[in-house]
């Protein structure tokens, strides 16, 4: 990494932030400008400090990812509250909790930036999708722009009231292309082939097709119609797909419910 802030404290290390963190290591990061403070993890990476609470004090200038649960937000934040200060940057994870939220529980002061970030930036292909209002200055949306970059694609979402659609696309994503890899090995398994290399050909399939599509200067839905010729196997397939829109409905209904499930945990986040 060419930036890097001073410190970076993580509130919360799971999966999703455990996984920004081995990757930001990885690509360079000094494991001694990181403190991880979660009182469930055992161990950190070598040369990370990890606390079971937070210290008395932030460090100077330090970036605080905020990688707890929604729910957990009225727990931590009263004593976060207690050592803000503006020269620190808040960066929150937190499903459906919207800026003016955190602000008015964690950081009145400072910058304060969402984001929602997805699992494959483990590898460094993932999506950071970025959000912050005014009271954030451009050097720190840069800063911060600069520090998910390993991670893979940034975007910043213009309006907050977006965001749990870019949650429900991007964040809860992989889960549903994950699920749709599992069912066409499972519908290959049920027509007879054997189960394990199913699996195998779904995954290789679904890999090279997205290759193929990031590359492409068209976009999926023509690829789709390019390897459907008419009165082909791929066209006939696709004819039970695109039949009265049941695929389109199938992720309109599914995209939905994700949204709507955000727009519920930003009301148990504020109760």
């Amino acid at each position: 990494m060419t930036e890097f802030p001073k410190h970076v404290v993580l509130i919360g290390c799971g999966n999703m932030a455990g996984s920004i963190l081995s990757r930001w290591l990885e690509c360079g990061a000094d494991p001694a400008t990181v403190t991880v403070i979660d009182p469930y993890r055992q161990e950190a990476a070598p040369g990370v400090t990890l606390l079971a609470a937070l210290p008395e004090a932030l460090p100077q200038g330090a970036t605080v990812l905020l990688g707890i649960k929604p729910q957990q937000l009225g727990q931590v934040a009263p004593a976060l509250r207690a050592l803000w200060r503006d020269d620190l940057t808040l960066i929150s994870m937190l499903a459906g909790v919207p800026v003016a939220q955190l602000r008015q529980m964690v950081a009145p002061a400072g910058a304060v930036v969402r984001i929602m970030p997805n699992t494959p930036v483990a590898l460094g292909l993932g999506v950071c999708a970025l959000h912050a209002d005014n009271g954030t200055s451009p050097a720190a949306r840069t800063a911060v722009t600069a520090l998910m970059q390993p991670l893979g694609l940034v975007e910043w979402i213009d309006q907050e009231d977006q965001f749990n659609l870019v949650t429900a696309l991007t964040g809860c994503g992989p889960a549903f292309v994950f699920r749709f890899i599992d069912a066409l090995a499972q519908a290959a398994a049920q027509l007879g082939m054997e189960p394990d290399q199913a699996q195998r050909l779904a995954m290789a399939t679904v890999r090279g097709a997205a290759g193929l599509a990031h590359v492409s200067a068209d976009s999926p839905g023509v690829l789709a119609d390019k390897v459907a010729s008419p009165g082909g196997m791929t066209r006939e397939g696709m004819n039970v797909m695109d039949g009265n829109g049941r695929l389109n409905a199938l992720l309109l209904d599914t995209l939905r419910a994700a949204q709507d499930k955000g727009e519920e945990l930003a009301r148990l986040a504020g109760a």
